[in-house]
């Protein structure tokens, strides 16, 4: 059986992080007390009981018994805790973004390198949305012919009175197109099963009044594959209205040559109630399928890899070719330069 500790309580990803492990037949040795956001350390404490809490942070990174760190710890830390974690011969899965900086993705890739172990990247958009198991299904089978655009829009809620400081730090949280597009990035080149692809436009912006000027609250990418014509469009915002049930209106379509999915992973506005609403148009009709109920498998397959040392869940190229898309996109939107 794997075994794993959580370190790096800063982001409430780290719930569905340890929750999804321990439903997948993992156990958890403990997890680290420090945290930069107390409501975080108080929501694992009631979320999972019967969990050890450590207030020695190495004494979890030394222990011989543990197989795995977990991690939402503040963005830009990560990498320097999952380099620690490769080197004392352990596995790392952190939430996104896994790397602020092109130096920490360089840092990571050593590590990696030198130690023979797997950094990932948990892109909770996918890796927890049943409604994206079913479509990428559907386009293996073929249901839409061959994929040639994906669309994804990542819209969140700002929520700013519960958010910790450093979340409006860009040097902290890495900005909008490194943190929230990375899902985007990801999804592009499952859909359309390329390798790589070029950043052909990023922008971000600033267009609210809840936050400082120099916050990033839009951001947008065009993405083209290489070779070939596959392209990518993603918006991502802090504009979530109040209103709305839920924390954000993520859609992701999917374009292909005979057909078109469009999947509305947190609600049908004004709708079907509940989650995982996936719609399919081809060449027999339209129909909606409910996907709410459809398993998740990126954890399960990750233990698998764990214990195999194999790839199945996610290969580590992958992982950094996402990382440094969202970098390039990032220094496209800031400084206009290609990196």
């Amino acid at each position: 059986m794997t075994t794993f500790a959580a370190i790096g309580l800063d982001h409430r990803h780290i719930y569905h992080l340890i929750g999804e492990l321990l439903a997948a037949g993992a156990q958890c040795a403990g997890y680290w007390t420090g945290t930069s956001d107390p409501k975080v350390l108080e929501g694992v404490r009631e979320r999972f009981p019967t969990l050890r809490a450590v207030d020695d942070r190495d004494a979890l990174l030394d222990d011989p018994t543990v197989d795995l760190i977990v991690s939402a710890a503040v963005p830009a830390e990560r990498a320097a805790l999952a380099v620690q974690a490769l080197r004392r011969g352990k596995d790392v899965l952190v939430d996104k973004p896994g790397v602020t900086s092109f130096e920490q993705l360089a840092q990571v890739q050593a590590a990696v390198a030198e130690t023979g172990r797997i950094f990932s990247i948990c892109f909770s958009e996918r890796h927890v949305v049943p409604a994206v198991e079913v479509a990428r299904r559907l386009v293996a089978d073929g249901a839409i012919g061959e994929v040639v655009q994906t669309l994804g829009l990542g819209p969140h809620r700002l929520n700013r009175a519960i958010r910790p400081g450093w979340f409006f730090d860009r040097q902290q949280f890495g900005g909008i197109l490194v943190d929230i597009a990375s899902h985007q990035i990801d999804q592009f080149l499952v859909f359309t099963g390329v390798q790589d692809a070029q950043v052909v436009h990023a922008a971000v912006g600033h267009h609210g009044t809840q936050t400082e000027g120099d916050f990033q609250d839009f951001g947008e990418i065009v993405l083209c594959s290489r070779p070939g014509q596959r392209r990518g469009y993603v918006r991502v915002d802090w504009f979530t209205p109040d209103g709305l049930p839920t924390w954000g209106d993520g859609r992701l379509f999917i374009l292909g040559t005979t057909g078109s999915i469009e999947i509305r992973k947190y609600l049908d506005i004004e709708g079907r109630s509940g989650t995982n609403h996936l719609f399919l148009a081809d060449r027999h009709g339209t129909r909606h399928i409910d996907c709410s109920a459809e398993p998740l498998t990126f954890f399960q397959a990750f233990l698998h890899d764990v214990r195999e040392r194999t790839q199945t869940a996610m290969t580590q190229a992958h992982v950094f070719t996402v990382c440094r898309l969202a970098l390039e996109a990032d220094a496209l939107a800031t400084s206009g330069v290609r990196a």
